[in-house]
């Protein structure tokens, strides 16, 4: 998805518009992650990149975007450009000595 999307429409609420745009980004990521995943990948990752306009769009992570598009909104701004491209991702192993903190004893003890 490479869009600019306008927040000033004629004869539409502001944020009606914003919160359709959220709507459309979640509903772009929620298909694409529902597509097979090719032989050798674990799952879809997302390259972003968000900005005012393609050409000073700067790469972000996917969760950040919701509140880039918040700030640009409380801003004031007339639009803005978002891109977002699926490619296939690959869990990588935790190293030996690290543990999750949840599953430990400390985490689990309720004194």
């Amino acid at each position: 998805m490479k869009k600019t999307f306008p927040l000033n429409v004629e004869g539409k609420n502001r944020d009606r518009v914003l919160d359709a745009v959220k709507h459309e980004i979640r509903k772009y990521i929620k298909r694409e992650r529902r597509r097979d995943v090719p032989a050798g990948a674990d799952y879809w990752d997302f390259d972003c990149k968000f900005g005012l306009a393609p050409e000073t769009a700067e790469p972000v992570h996917l969760n950040s975007l919701t509140g880039l598009i918040d700030g640009v909104a409380k801003e004031g701004g007339e639009k803005f450009y978002v891109e977002i491209l699926a490619k296939p991702g690959h869990r990588k192993a935790r190293p030996a000595g690290e543990q999750d903190l949840a599953t430990t004893p400390a985490a689990n003890d309720e004194s």
